[in-house]
């Protein structure tokens, strides 16, 4: 069994299509979506209904929790909230509703997945170090847990401590758990502006992260015609 992991897709469909077309190529048989279909880019209702139709599990995140209701958004900052204002506009009811009813953690497999932390989900704490890292552990009930949120690609791994780092592929080691975050599909932030996921082999016990190129500039494009702020179709030539 082998689960392609995604998540942050915001509504970016280009960084989207190629990743759909690797996961194909690399024989996954399984998907599952670490949240945050939509927000950010310009195709949030195409990206929606794209991953409804689908049909895999997928757990809420801070943008499909706000682009799905009237709640002001707190703590983003102005351009972020002026793209949730966009796409509630952007949706139906119905895909509203979908959104409202995405639980903040599953299990799927024997894996777990949170879009922020565990220790909180709703409060869409971020994970960047190893000390935030250590707060969502103590909550993990599986061995491996996908999250997202901070559009970051960095594994955590307690045994006798706590450690963390980036990676590209590695071995899933029995006595240890892992907190993984996937990286961003459709707008990265560690410098790298290429889209990323994860394969996960279940059989073979290894987690890949896999990083691709994809039509950025038609992208922003979409971004400026909807009228949507400059500087989020500016950061995804950056990865940050």
């Amino acid at each position: 069994m082998k689960f392609a992991i995604i998540a942050d897709i915001h509504a970016n469909w280009e960084a989207l299509q190629v990743v759909l077309e690797d996961i194909q190529k690399q024989n996954c048989t399984h998907y599952a979506c670490v949240g945050d279909v939509v927000g950010y880019n310009a195709n949030p209702k195409e990206c929606l209904d794209l991953v409804r139709g689908m049909g895999i599990p997928c757990v809420k995140g801070n943008h499909d929790e706000y682009c799905s209701s009237e709640d002001a958004p707190e703590g983003f900052n102005p351009h972020a909230a002026e793209a949730v204002s966009w796409t509630r506009q952007q949706l139906t009811e119905d895909d509203r509703a979908w959104l409202r009813d995405l639980k903040y953690t599953r299990m799927v497999a024997s894996f777990s997945m949170v879009h922020a932390t565990l220790d909180g989900p709703p409060r869409w704490g971020y994970v960047f170090d190893k000390l935030g890292a250590a707060a969502s552990f103590p909550y993990q009930t599986t061995q491996v847990c996908f999250f997202g949120h901070t559009h970051v690609p960095v594994a955590f791994i307690r045994d006798s401590m706590v450690r963390g780092g980036t990676y590209s592929k590695f071995k899933v080691e029995p006595g240890k758990k892992y907190f993984v975050n996937v990286g961003a599909v459709g707008q990265p932030r560690d410098g790298n502006p290429k889209a990323g996921y994860v394969v996960y082999d279940l059989d073979a016990g290894t987690i890949e992260l896999r990083r691709l190129d994809y039509d950025i500039a038609t992208a922003q494009k979409k971004i400026r015609a909807a009228g949507l702020p400059e500087r989020l179709a500016e950061r995804l030539a950056y990865g940050k």
